[in-house]
């Protein structure tokens, strides 16, 4: 089993120790492939916002870096950690660069196969934004998010009160034990509400505007996800009403887009 953690810290702290915490866990159970991908020491330029990736692929960026890497890296693992400390209330620059260097896996995602854990580290506020920011850029990538935690730390690496170690300990341990779930069990996990409706928010400009945007709609139109009656990227069992409330804003936003064409003419 492989799993990879990218690691937004520029130092091996909290957020560290975190993840190799899990990692002893983990291994009480599973032989694991263990390898971090440290963002300090990784060549990753920051994004020129030329939208090159978005109108004509990836493959185009004039950027010459570590982008492509890091991405293989994931599609080769069974699961990956998003790991970060809280800086000013949100990721470290550290990490909001790998993100920003992908953003074309939010038009084109392809990681539903992996299984993802997201893990943050904070001195006293910013988790909750944390962890919600990092699991909406997961699902959006395909990642079936399967556990997400966040500590309190200490930011001198000074030792915690002994509740908040224990408090701390419990959290990593009922995060280990559902991304090891997880990782066992191995099948998707069923989409919830947001998760359809992204699918459905990325199928109508995909589909309504062709040729203008080439590299979604082959990538779209390959995976068979413009297929009529398609519910979801896989093959997995979807709520009823999940798809339906997905058709309406899909209806909704190709109808927009038609309109903005013909006004564009």
């Amino acid at each position: 089993m492989k799993i990879l953690v990218i690691m937004g810290s520029p130092r091996k702290g909290n957020t560290f120790h975190a993840a190799e915490r899990i990692r002893e866990i983990l291994q009480q159970t599973l032989a694991v492939e263990w390898e971090y991908v440290m963002l300090r020491d990784v060549d990753l330029e920051q994004c020129r916002g030329c939208y090159t990736c978005f109108a004509r692929g990836e493959e185009f960026c004039p950027i010459k870096d570590d982008a492509s890497n890091l991405e293989q890296k994931m599609l080769d693992a069974d699961g990956v950690i998003f790991a970060t400390p809280v800086y000013g209330l949100q990721v470290s620059g550290l990490m909001k660069v790998f993100i920003d260097r992908h953003s074309y896996l939010f038009h084109r995602p392809r990681f539903f196969r992996q299984k993802a854990l997201i893990l943050t580290t904070a001195g006293a506020v910013g988790i909750k934004e944390v962890l919600n920011y990092l699991d909406l850029v997961a699902r959006i990538w395909g990642f079936d998010v399967a556990a997400r935690v966040g500590i309190l730390s200490s930011a001198t690496m000074e030792p915690l009160p002994a509740h908040r170690e224990q408090e701390n300990e419990r959290r990593l341990q009922k995060a280990a034990a559902a991304f090891l779930e997880a990782l066992q069990r191995g099948t998707r996990s069923r989409p919830g509400l947001m998760d359809v409706i992204f699918f459905h928010v990325g199928r109508a400009p995909s589909a309504e505007l062709g040729e203008r945007a080439p590299a979604d709609h082959h990538y779209w139109a390959d995976q068979g996800w413009l297929e009529k009656g398609r519910r979801y990227y896989v093959d997995v069992p979807v709520n009823p009403l999940y798809h339906f409330l997905g058709q309406i804003v899909e209806w909704y936003l190709r109808r927009q887009i038609r309109k903005d064409m013909l006004s564009a003419r």
